[in-house]
């Protein structure tokens, strides 16, 4: 048994539904690469760890066991993404996640994953 179509026949009134319901290309792309941010398992550690409260990078690195250059990297990547956000407080910058967008994305990702 073979899982592709062999037909020829084009359902018109599914085809126009699902013409009308895509996305431009632009935006179709510009999803592309936000799902890209998430293809990083370090970058997931971060996103996780920021789940629940704010952090500085020396404490991020700490919990990924990572070391403060290379999350500061993943840092600048979460956040030209927008996926994080920080504040400058004296001396020590804080990172939070950007928005509640964020969390939900995250958990929906991870009840997916736990399904499978």
């Amino acid at each position: 048994m073979s899982n592709v179509c062999e037909c020829n026949v084009i359902h018109k009134e599914i085809v126009e539904e699902a013409s009308k319901k895509l996305p431009q290309e632009e935006v179709i792309i510009d999803l592309a690469e936000l799902f890209k941010v998430f293809g990083d398992s370090t970058r997931m550690k971060i996103l996780c760890t920021l789940m629940y409260d704010e952090m500085c990078v020396c404490d991020i690195a700490h919990v990924i066991h990572s070391t403060c250059s290379a999350t500061s990297h993943q840092l600048r990547i979460l956040k030209q993404a927008k996926l994080v956000k920080f504040q400058k407080r004296g001396k020590v910058v804080y990172y939070s996640l950007d928005d509640e967008h964020v969390k939900e994305i995250y958990q929906k990702g991870l009840e997916h994953v736990e399904e499978l």
